[in-house]
């Protein structure tokens, strides 16, 4: 078992072809010991792009590895070390918390069921009680109780915090700061709600049509990015070619800008606000149109 890997996922080149959509092209990579956010509409791409690098559907073209080892040829070792929590539930509803313990015992070489039982203490999860009759944030606990009794390097989750309420999800976010205090743990973090990652990401890619659009550090990200609130007059006045995106209304217009710096020097008699990654999301997504209400 070889950890001399730089980053924990790579993918190079991946391209997925769907009747009436294609992961085009993907390329990034995840740091060791760090999160990534994994951002994007529904529809975007990002189930797609996960269940590529799990193998769970064959990929047309590219190259992904996983923990430096080669994701199909390695798929095996790979499943051992990793984890992975899905938005709906794989386990069926006549098992309970015990049923699962006993189950992931047989199939995980690392299982580790002491800290299983304290992941249920911690989470308040009965352990008797038929998952049928659990709640969505308490599926979601046992999932996450699951993945991460077994010492898994990497965590890679596809929307799990969608539709849990936010302390439900605070916990949980909690749960992943301390994983990863081991610096040979790392997550992958696909969600739309950009608040969340906004708190522990260290990394953000966002995909959008299947396209990668941007990959990089999130601070770096966030403080690269602004948004100018202007009068309509001075918005003709900005080069198109600066403009990411302009929200237009009756007073004047929003128009997002990249390179921060360089566009408070350009423009320095104007109004320069922070942003946040759901803003740089809607922005370009709306590229296309350039202006939109």
């Amino acid at each position: 078992m070889s950890n001399t890997y730089e980053n924990v996922i790579e993918l190079k080149n991946v391209t997925k072809k769907y009747d009436g959509f294609t992961l085009d092209n993907v390329s990034f990579n995840v740091p060791k010991g760090s999160i990534m956010g994994f951002i994007g509409q529904n529809g975007a791409g990002k189930t797609t792009t996960i269940r590529s690098i799990l193998n769970l559907v064959p990929i047309n073209d590219g190259e992904i590895k996983l923990l430096g080892l080669d994701h199909k040829k390695d798929e095996r070792e790979i499943k051992e070390r990793i984890a992975v929590v899905f938005d709906e539930l794989p386990f069926h509803d006549i098992f309970n918390a015990n049923h699962m313990g006993k189950i992931f015992g047989g199939i995980y070489k690392n299982w580790d069921n002491e800290k299983y039982s304290e992941y249920l203490d911690r989470l308040q999860l009965p352990r008797k009680k038929k998952i049928g009759k659990f709640s969505k944030g308490m599926k979601m606990k046992l999932q996450i109780a699951c993945a991460l009794s077994h010492n898994a390097e990497l965590l890679v989750m596809d929307e799990a915090t969608t539709g849990l309420d936010p302390v439900v999800r605070n916990e949980i976010l909690d749960i992943f700061l301390e994983y990863l205090q081991n610096e040979e743990h790392s997550i992958l973090m696909s969600s739309h709600i950009t608040s969340d990652l906004e708190k522990i990401a260290d990394s953000v890619t966002f995909i959008d049509k299947g396209k990668i659009l941007i990959s990089g550090y999130k601070d770096d990200i966030l403080n690269n990015h602004c948004v100018i609130k202007c009068t309509k007059n001075d918005y003709k006045e900005i080069n198109p070619e600066d403009i990411i995106s302009a929200r237009l209304n009756d007073f004047g217009a929003e128009v997002m800008v990249n390179n921060s710096d360089e566009m408070k020097r350009k423009y320095s008699g104007l109004v320069f606000d922070r942003t946040t990654l759901e803003e740089i999301m809607v922005y370009y997504v709306n590229k296309s149109k350039k202006e939109w209400r």
